[in-house]
C-alpha cells in the first residue's frame, strides 16, 4: 500500500467555523489635526496664547536690552562704524526693536534672517526677513545653495551662497534641529500640544460663558394622551420648547437661574461639569509646560504654587543665566562670524553681560566671595582685581595674612619674662614694621614683633608705657601698637 493511500482514505475532519465574540471599545479619539508652521505658530501661539506672548516677550526683551562693546584686538572702541550700525541698523528700526524682532522671530520659528545691505563694500543697513517668506535653497551638503525671498508665492530676489564658506548677503540664525539639515526646531514644536491644551480649555470656559455657563444636557419629554400612550412632538413644538429654553436660560445675564419644567419635562445632565474635567489645574499645567519650553521660571508668568524659587529676584537672575545669556552669546557667536569681519579681521563684538541689571546679585556674590578670599590669604589683592574685571595695582602680587595667624606646629611666642620678648618676636615675625600707614618711620630700637594691636593690649595700657615712650626698648611709639614684651599694669 503506497503511503499515499492512507491519506486518501483518512477521512476529512470538518471544522465548524464560530465567530469570535465582538467587542466595541469606546475610546477617546485624537485631537484635531495641526499644522506646524510659522503662521500657526505667530496666530495661535503668539497672538492666541498669553504665556506665549509672555515668554517671546520677557526672551526677546531682555535679551535686546543687553549692551553691546565693540573690540579691535583687546582694545575698546568709543567710535566705530559698526556701533553705529548696531545702534541704528535701518531707517525703520533702532538696535533694540531690531534684536528684538530677530529674537522673536526665532524664537516663534526656531530660524531668523538677517540681510545687510552693503555701500562702499562694508554694510550699511540691515533688515529681517519674515522666516514664511524664505525658502532654501538646498544642495547636497549642509552649505545651502542660496535663499529665496517670496511674496505671495512668488519668487523676488535670490540671495546666492558660497558653496565652500556659505557666506551670503543673508544670514541665517537657527536653533538646532535634529530632523533637518536647514531649518531650526521652535520651542513651540516641543510645546504645541500643550499650547493647544491651554487655548482649548480658554475657548471652553468662553462656551461655558456664553451657555450660561453650564454643560450641555437634554430635556426629556415624555407626554402621554388621555388613554396612556406616548405622545410625539411636532415639529413646531419642538422648535417652540427649544427657542424658549435658550431666550430664558442662555447667556451670561441667565447664569444661575433655576430652571422651571412643567408637565413630564425632565432636566438630564450630559456632560462633565468643570470641577471633574479639573480645567483650571490642567490649565496651570499646560502653562507651567509652555514656560519650560522656553526656559522660563513659571513664577515669572504668574502661575500661583510655582515656589521653585525663593522669590522674584532669583528667579530672574535663573532666567537670564540659563536661557537669555546664552541665547544672545549664540547671537553674539553669529555677528562675528557674519556681519564684523566686513569691518576688518580684528573686529570683534562682546555684550557687557555686568550691565544687566538682574545680574547686580551674581556680582555681589562674587565681590563678597573675592574679597573674603583676599582676606583670608588666598589670592593676592591682583589676583582678586582680575576677577572682577579690573586693572592690577603696583604691590598688589604679595599675599597677605592677618598678624595674629601662625603656621600650626610653627614657632610659639614666648610670654614668660625668663625669654626675652624681642628674641620671641624675631622668631615669629621675619620682617620688620619699617613705617606707619600715614609714612612716618619707625623707631630702630623697637623689636620685630612691634605691629598694630588687634586686641585690648595696647601700649598705652603696658607697664613700661610712659607718655609716649616704651621704657622697656627707649623708643617712641604709639597707643593703639604692641609688641610681645607687653606686661599689664601692676
Amino acid at each position: 500500500m503506497a503511503i499515499l493511500d492512507f491519506f486518501r482514505k483518512a477521512p476529512l475532519n470538518t471544522f465548524e467555523l464560530k465567530d469570535a465574540p465582538r467587542v466595541h471599545v469606546q475610546q477617546t479619539t485624537p485631537y484635531h489635526n495641526r499644522s506646524d508652521n510659522f503662521k500657526s505658530y505667530a496666530k495661535e501661539g503668539y497672538q492666541q496664547n498669553a504665556i506665549v506672548y509672555r515668554c517671546v516677550n520677557e526672551i526677546a526683551q531682555g535679551a535686546a536690552s543687553i549692551d553691546f562693546k565693540v573690540f579691535q584686538g583687546d582694545i575698546e572702541l568709543e567710535r566705530h562704524p559698526l556701533i553705529d550700525l548696531l545702534k541704528r541698523p535701518n531707517p525703520l528700526q533702532a538696535g533694540n526693536e531690531y534684536f528684538q524682532s530677530l529674537y522673536s522671530f526665532l524664537l516663534l520659528s526656531g530660524n531668523s534672517y538677517a540681510i545687510n545691505s552693503t555701500a562702499g563694500g562694508v554694510p550699511s543697513e540691515l533688515h529681517l526677513l519674515r522666516p514664511d517668506r524664505v525658502e532654501i535653497i538646498p544642495s547636497n551638503n549642509a552649505i545651502p545653495k542660496g535663499y529665496n525671498y517670496k511674496l505671495n508665492g512668488k519668487v523676488v530676489n535670490t540671495y546666492e551662497a558660497d558653496p565652500f564658506t556659505g557666506q551670503s548677503d543673508v544670514k541665517h540664525f537657527k536653533f538646532w534641529n535634529p530632523l533637518d539639515d536647514y531649518l531650526g526646531l521652535s520651542p513651540l514644536m516641543a510645546a504645541s500640544i500643550d499650547v493647544d491644551q491651554h487655548n482649548l480649555i480658554a475657548k471652553h470656559n468662553i462656551a461655558l460663558l456664553v451657555n450660561g455657563a453650564r454643560p450641555s444636557g437634554a430635556v426629556v419629554f415624555k407626554p402621554q394622551d388621555t388613554s396612556g400612550n406616548a405622545m410625539m412632538l411636532s415639529d413646531i413644538q419642538r422648535k417652540q420648547i427649544q427657542d424658549d429654553l435658550n431666550r430664558r436660560m442662555s447667556g451670561t445675564n441667565n447664569s444661575g437661574k433655576p430652571m422651571l419644567l412643567e408637565g413630564d419635562f425632565d432636566w438630564k445632565e450630559m456632560g462633565m461639569s468643570p470641577r471633574d474635567m479639573d480645567f483650571l489645574q490642567n490649565k496651570h499645567m499646560a502653562a507651567k509646560d509652555i514656560a519650560l519650553c522656553f526656559g522660563i521660571p513659571s513664577q515669572l508668568i504668574g502661575i500661583p504654587d510655582s515656589q521653585t524659587y525663593a522669590n522674584v529676584q532669583e528667579a530672574r537672575l535663573a532666567l537670564y543665566e540659563e536661557t537669555i545669556i546664552p541665547l544672545a552669546m549664540r547671537v553674539c557667536s553669529d555677528l562675528n562670524e557674519w556681519l564684523a569681519p566686513s569691518f576688518g579681521d580684528d573686529i570683534t563684538i562682546q555684550y557687557d553681560i555686568d550691565s544687566i541689571p538682574a545680574m547686580t546679585e551674581r556680582r555681589r556674590r562674587v565681590y563678597e566671595n573675592v574679597t573674603s578670599a583676599v582676606r583670608e590669604g588666598i589670592i593676592s589683592r591682583n589676583e582678586a582685581r582680575e576677577k572682577l574685571g579690573l586693572s592690577p595695582i603696583d604691590g598688589g602680587d604679595e599675599v597677605f595674612i592677618a598678624a595674629n595667624l601662625f603656621p600650626l606646629g610653627g614657632v610659639e611666642v614666648a610670654q614668660d619674662e625668663g625669654i626675652d620678648a624681642e628674641d620671641a618676636g624675631k622668631s615669629a615675625y621675619d620682617q620688620k614694621l619699617d613705617e606707619y600707614p600715614d609714612g612716618s618711620p619707625v623707631p630702630d630700637g623697637l623689636p620685630n614683633a612691634y605691629r598694630l594691636s588687634e586686641n585690648d593690649k595696647l601700649c598705652s595700657n603696658c607697664s613700661y608705657y610712659e607718655k609716649g615712650l616704651c621704657t622697656r626698648f627707649n623708643a617712641a611709639v604709639k597707643a593703639k601698637y604692641v609688641c610681645n614684651a607687653w606686661k599689664a599694669n601692676e
